[in-house]
C-alpha cells in the first residue's frame, strides 16, 4: 500500500482499524515477539510502555528483557508539549495516570535515561517510518534523546510500503514484531 499521497488523519483511522483486527486475530503476538528479544541491539536500560487499546502489549517483552539482565522503565508525560521523562519500573509495580492519561510509574520511582526506547505505533515501513497517534510525544522525546536506540513494537501486519514523514518525524532504528526484529533500511 502506498501511503505518501494520503492524509495522515485518514491513515491513522485506517491503521487503527487494521490494528484492532490484528489484535483479535493474533492474541499471542506479544509473547511471540518477546521470544525474539535476543535479536535486539544490546541495551542495559530499556523503555517499554503500557499498552492501551489494541497496542501490542510489551509486558511479555519486559519480562524477557529483565530475565536477560536488562532493567526496564516506562515513559511519563509530565508536560504535554515537552519530551517525556522515564522512570524505572518492574511489572507488577503500581502505576498512576500521567498528564496524557497513560499509566506511568509513581513520582517516587527513579528517573532514568534509557539506552533503547520501544514505541507503540499504528503503522511502520522498512525505512524507519512510523505512524504514531499524532500527539508528537515520542518524536519530541526521540529528538531530546538522539543517542537512544528507537524501536517500534508492532504486529507484523502493521507494515506498509511507505509512511509519509514530516520534518519533525524521527525515524526508527528498527521494529520488533511477532516474526522477529528488523533493522530499518537507510534511504
Amino acid at each position: 500500500m502506498d501511503l505518501t499521497s494520503l492524509d495522515k488523519t485518514v491513515l491513522r483511522a485506517d491503521a487503527r482499524a487494521a490494528r484492532r483486527k490484528l489484535a483479535t486475530l493474533e492474541p499471542l503476538a506479544a509473547e511471540r515477539a518477546a521470544a525474539h528479544a535476543d535479536q535486539l541491539p544490546a541495551a542495559r536500560l530499556v523503555a517499554v510502555y503500557r499498552a492501551m487499546g489494541s497496542e501490542l502489549d510489551p509486558e511479555p517483552l519486559a519480562r524477557a528483557l529483565i530475565a536477560a539482565g536488562a532493567s526496564v522503565c516506562l515513559p511519563v508525560v509530565v508536560e504535554r508539549a515537552a519530551p517525556m521523562i522515564f522512570r524505572r519500573w518492574s511489572p507488577g509495580e503500581p502505576l498512576e495516570l500521567d498528564a496524557a492519561g497513560c499509566p506511568a510509574p509513581l513520582p517516587l520511582a527513579e528517573a532514568v535515561d534509557p539506552d533503547l526506547i520501544f514505541t507503540p505505533l499504528l503503522a511502520f515501513d522498512d525505512h524507519g517510518g512510523r505512524l504514531g497517534q499524532g500527539g508528537g510525544y515520542y518524536d519530541r522525546t526521540f529528538a531530546a534523546r538522539p543517542e537512544a536506540v528507537r524501536i517500534g513494537f508492532a504486529f507484523s501486519g502493521q507494515h506498509v510500503d511507505r509512511i509519509p514523514m514530516d520534518r519533525h518525524d524521527i525515524p526508527l532504528h528498527g521494529v520488533l514484531t511477532e516474526t522477529g526484529y528488523t533493522a530499518a533500511r537507510k534511504v
